[in-house]
């Protein structure tokens, strides 16, 4: 076997199209846009090239054929917030077959160890993790938009190689079409009719103004997070760039104390649904597909992210968040079944708490695993 550094175009597609066959016959399987998987690859995308490097690879058999990939990368922001230097690993995909690999892993491990990490951490995604972060374990069902979807196997793989569990990410679902819980709905009118609280759905023609009050709620609100780094502003407007083509404005909910930003949610329509069959192609014909779907309308909604200032986490604004997304999309969008809340470390029991609240049930597990040198 040899690791083969993705250097141009041939490799390039090679790390791209392994998934046809490795998720042939999983029906589940939905192979995410290969243009979003290149953005993370492109420094001219990605402005976590600007404080850390990436590289990947592919590993060939002896009789050159591709059977696994993987990517390794230093967020020099993150990478000594730990006990140790922590660099990380994703993108991997790989036949099963420990040696196969171990081969990746040990590629990563160089790489990383040469560099100065002590440690690494995956898989994750080289930018924030609100895509392609953790590994699947439990609930095989067809991912949302941006969801890492992987075959069972992969947690022995990484198991055996003496990856531990650094934390696990919970995914609940919430139905759409059944009413919150009494006590819930009871306690967030009360909420969202107290005078000094205001609600404001995202609009496009003040998007700086609203990527700016989420910028100053998410700092504020994930400080205190280990290994929390500040989002970046233009991080945001990268982020929300690429969300533009399926965004609702209406399923973005922002909550004001006195016009002061406090709580905000981020909610998109499940893009994987419109791009479902497309093979990670978007030519003209699949732009027209993915026009006709978007024009239909999906079922499944997914909470991307949610965030309140430290001064407001007790105050019940995520609660009236929901409500008043709800007020929206019942009678507004009836084509909306379900709405995905992803996906929350074990370690946030506030946001958890809140995910029981509303009556959510379980949907999925990733874990985010480490390995230390």
């Amino acid at each position: 076997m040899k690791a083969v550094l993705v250097s141009n175009k041939q490799t390039q597609q090679k790390f791209l199209n392994i998934v046809e066959k490795l998720y042939k016959a999983d029906k589940a399987y939905i192979r995410p846009l290969d243009q979003d998987v290149e953005k993370v690859f492109d420094s001219q995308h990605n402005p976590f090239f600007k404080h850390g490097q990436c590289v990947r690879w592919i590993l060939v058999d002896h009789k050159n054929k591709v059977v696994g990939r993987i990517a390794a990368f230093i967020n020099e922001k993150k990478a000594y917030g730990y006990e140790v230097a922590t660099g990380g690993i994703g993108f991997f995909e790989c036949i099963n077959d420990q040696l196969a690999a171990n081969f990746l892993f040990d590629t990563a491990k160089q790489w990383l160890s040469e560099r100065g990490m002590m440690a690494m951490e995956g898989p994750i995604n080289f930018g924030e993790n609100d895509s392609f972060w953790g590994l699947l374990v439990e609930g095989f069902t067809s991912a949302s938009y941006g969801m890492n979807y992987h075959l069972p196997y992969y947690q022995t793989l990484f198991k055996n190689y003496g990856f531990e569990t650094a934390y696990e990410q919970i995914t609940n679902l919430i139905s759409v079409k059944k009413p919150f819980p009494e006590r819930f709905t009871k306690i967030a009118n009360w909420v969202a009719n107290k005078p000094a609280y205001t609600f404001e759905h995202f609009q496009k023609k003040k998007a700086e103004k609203y990527i700016n009050d989420l910028m100053e709620i998410y700092n504020d609100g994930w400080k205190d997070f280990e290994n929390f780094v500040p989002i970046k502003k233009e991080t945001l407007l990268e982020s929300f760039k690429q969300m533009e083509v399926i965004m609702d404005e209406k399923l973005i909910w922002f909550a004001y104390s006195n016009g002061e930003p406090a709580s905000f949610v981020v909610i998109i329509p499940d893009a994987n649904q419109m791009i479902k069959g497309f093979n990670g192609k978007l030519g003209i014909w699949q732009k027209l597909q993915f026009a006709y779907r978007r024009w239909i309308g999906v079922n499944r909604m997914r909470a991307v992210v949610m965030g309140t200032k430290q001064a407001y986490q007790k105050h019940g604004l995520e609660s009236s968040l929901f409500i008043k997304l709800k007020e929206y999309v019942i009678p507004n969008r009836k084509n909306y079944e379900e709405l995905e809340l992803s996906w929350v470390g074990d370690f946030n029991d506030k946001m958890l708490a809140i995910h029981e609240a509303t009556g959510a049930s379980f949907g999925k597990k990733h874990l985010t695993l480490r390995k230390r040198f």
